[in-house]
């Protein structure tokens, strides 16, 4: 964007490059093999909240002379370790959370190799038990549930796995429940299959590969209302005598799927969508694919007029994790903004499409607030770019920054580079990337693409770089020359990563009796003074209206006449 001032007085220094881009630390992770195919099969000792696993792993070595694999395994107690076709036993040992396999020969990358793992545990983490609930008089509200949540990096604790997003494989599952429950899993059903002892086994197959901490299922007693968009079958679970709730909790589901394609350009990506209720989930909901999870009291507060909202909201969000996080997915946790800043983002697209841009801004300008509210108090800051990534237990804990401020700055780079080149650049980011893994160059490299303009200033200030800008802006105004002056400072306590001085393209509104005037400010110095004529004595001065930069903080002092 070219700024055109009629007088322009600079002081200060100019804003500079953090340092993020030359340290930021690699958090990717290496491997001498990439696994083509899980076989996930498990039955219950509830009693005992214990499991019953027998999981085949299917992978390549990645270079000549593979003779060892090392995978993701807490806590479980190994009875076999085989080849899968032979049934040839394999040396191994558990240390700490990996099990390591010595293989029966060397492997190359044209081969193929399957280790069948036979086991039983006990899960902290993964799995979780959830006993039956009742209400104060003794009526039922649900099930008992056995229910998975893999993300971060969960799954490792119910099948050994490389157990990190960067790695994608097809999956199916053979779940074993008791007659008169529900199984839902990834992907399509194969078969139910009726067992000798009462219980029944759900196979399950996900075709397309997908990261580990997407892999899941639900055990319990459901209701399923079924739809279609277009030739897509859409599940809704819910618990007996609690219909009624979806219509007012999923009934947007068609309109959210529809609109996301239509922004995006980029069809659904899958067989079929399911979303499912459970009980005692410590998150909104999880985008496990194919199948989302949702906390039930999350849903049943749909039934609140003041919180209905809130959940359109969170079933927009984990349906768009479909193109965001499960088409394309962050190729390690520093980058997991990438899946939950455009989620996030995308929140608000769908609510500009149904409701209007005003819908649209109220949400954008609520994350941001969200955001500016938490980092002022926040002792441990994060950028988008998660510098603390290798603390995988806290990546949860204060999800401001990853969630709110990356919704509002994908809205801020929309902005930057237009509508058009936006939405162009999304297309081709997911087509580009599609079932593979991303890191922030990529987006930034299909926005350059799309838009022809440089944008390492921005990734460097607003995803490797911390905080956000504080401005305050000075007016005075002289009568005898018309000249409105502003100087604009900006006060941020800098560190190691977050800047002195932001770039700000801004919009600057001039009103006077004559009617608004609007000019172009490019701020990016520590203190930056502006001359304007204008037709009048101002009445008041409103900068960024449009909140095309939502993630700031502005004051503005009353104008000085001289």
């Amino acid at each position: 964007m070219i700024s055109k001032f009629p007088f322009l007085i600079v002081a200060g220094f100019l804003a500079f490059t953090v340092q993020a881009q030359t340290s930021r630390p690699d958090f990717n992770r290496s491997s001498t093999y990439d696994v083509q195919h899980y076989v996930l099969r498990v039955s219950f000792d509830r009693e005992r909240k214990r499991i019953n696993g027998d999981t085949t792993v299917r992978l390549k070595a990645l270079k000549a002379g593979l003779r060892e694999v090392v995978l993701d395994s807490v806590d479980m107690s190994y009875t076999s370790v085989t080849v899968d076709s032979g049934g040839t036993a394999l040396k191994y040992n558990t240390d700490g959370d990996k099990i390591r396999v010595t293989l029966d020969r060397s492997y190359g990358p044209d081969e193929v190799i399957a280790i069948r793992f036979k086991y039983s545990a006990t899960p902290e983490k993964g799995i979780y038990f959830i006993p039956e609930g009742r209400q104060p008089n003794n009526k039922k509200i649900h099930s008992s549930q056995i229910w998975t949540q893999g993300e971060p990096d969960e799954a490792r604790h119910w099948f050994p796995s490389f157990d990190f997003p960067s790695d994608k494989a097809t999956t199916e599952q053979y779940i074993t429940a008791e007659k008169g429950e529900t199984v839902i899993g990834n992907g399509d059903l194969v078969e139910q299959k009726e067992n000798s002892d009462g219980t029944v086994t759900f196979h399950y197959e996900m075709p397309i590969p997908h990261s580990t901490y997407l892999v899941s299922f639900v055990i319990g007693e459901y209701v399923k209302t079924s739809e279609k968009y277009k030739d897509i079958p859409l599940g809704y679970y819910v618990y007996p005598g609690k219909e009624a709730i979806v219509p007012k909790a999923f009934g947007k589901t068609l309109d959210v799927l529809r609109v996301f394609e239509e922004l995006t350009k980029t069809p659904y990506p899958y067989s079929k969508y399911d979303q499912t209720i459970v009980s005692g989930f410590t998150f909104g909901g999880m985008e496990n694919i194919t199948a989302t999870t949702l906390a039930d009291d999350e849903v049943f507060s749909t039934m609140i007029p003041s919180l209905a909202g809130s959940v359109e909201d969170l079933v927009a969000h984990e349906a768009a994790h479909s193109w965001f996080g499960n088409l394309v997915t962050c190729r390690n946790w520093a980058e997991l903004w990438l899946n939950e800043g455009f989620a996030t983002f995308m929140e608000a697209a769908f609510r500009e499409k149904m409701y209007g841009r005003p819908a649209y801004i109220a949400k954008i300008t609520s994350d941001a607030e969200t955001f500016l509210a938490d980092d002022a108090v926040s002792a441990k800051r994060n950028g988008l770019f998660n510098r603390n990534a290798d603390n995988v237990n806290a990546l949860f804990e204060r999800p401001a920054t990853t969630y709110n401020k990356g919704g509002a700055v994908i809205h801020t780079l929309r902005e930057q580079i237009g509508d058009k080149a936006f939405w162009s650049g999304v297309n081709a980011y997911l087509y580009q990337h599609k079932f593979s893994n991303v890191e922030s160059t990529d987006l930034k490299e299909a926005m350059e693409t799309a838009s022809g303009q440089r944008l390492d200033w921005f990734f460097d200030q607003w995803v490797y770089g911390l905080g956000s800008p504080k401005l305050e802006v000075k007016q005075t105004y002289n009568l005898k020359t018309n000249t409105l002056t502003l100087t604009v400072a900006q006060t941020q306590k800098t560190d190691k990563f977050t800047p002195p001085a932001f770039r700000l393209p801004m919009d600057l509104d001039i009103v006077t009796e004559k009617g608004t005037e609007m000019r172009k400010l490019d701020i990016t110095r520590r203190l930056t003074t502006f001359n304007f004529k204008t037709d009048g004595k101002p009445l008041r001065i409103k900068l960024d209206k449009k909140e095309k930069i939502p993630v700031k903080t502005v004051k503005i002092e009353p104008l000085t006449v001289e």
